[in-house]
């Protein structure tokens, strides 16, 4: 859903589904061509999730081209033996963030995530796993 405050756009939106964090890449040569993998499975369909989460929450509007603020909170599901009350376990926070810029980028949510000034992320448990992203413009 896009958002806005006075002289400032933004949006919000939800993906649903267990973040993934994105991997690393690893490239090889087969015969004449590299080729470039990605360590982890799930992360590309969890960015294209969040791809297509943005998009929707977009509704057309022109993707952010500014310093922008993004801020995320990754909904875990909690296994039945942990009694810790957040995940401070893996995917680190950070390697989960990077996979939602990746995907506001591919999206179109945001141009580059080279824009971004400011990035705040926290992972929490919850029933209903997914991600919660909110991206807003900065005001000079």
């Amino acid at each position: 859903m896009a958002e806005t405050t006075p002289g400032r756009r933004g949006v919000v939106f939800d993906v649903l589904g267990v973040p993934a964090p994105q991997g690393s890449k690893r490239a090889f040569v087969v015969g004449k061509r590299a080729v470039v993998t990605e360590d982890s499975k799930r992360s590309a369909p969890w960015r294209d999730s969040v791809a297509a989460a943005g998009l929707a929450a977009m509704d057309g509007a022109a993707a952010f081209d500014g310093p922008l603020r993004v801020a995320i909170v990754f909904r875990m599901p909690r296994p039945r033996s942990v009694k810790r009350s957040y995940p401070s376990v893996k995917p680190d926070v950070d390697k989960l963030a990077r996979a939602v810029l990746d995907g506001i980028t591919a999206g179109g949510v945001i141009v580059d995530d080279s824009r971004v000034v400011s990035l705040a992320a926290e992972k929490v448990y919850d029933t209903v796993p997914g991600a919660t992203v909110r991206v807003t413009e900065v005001l000079a």
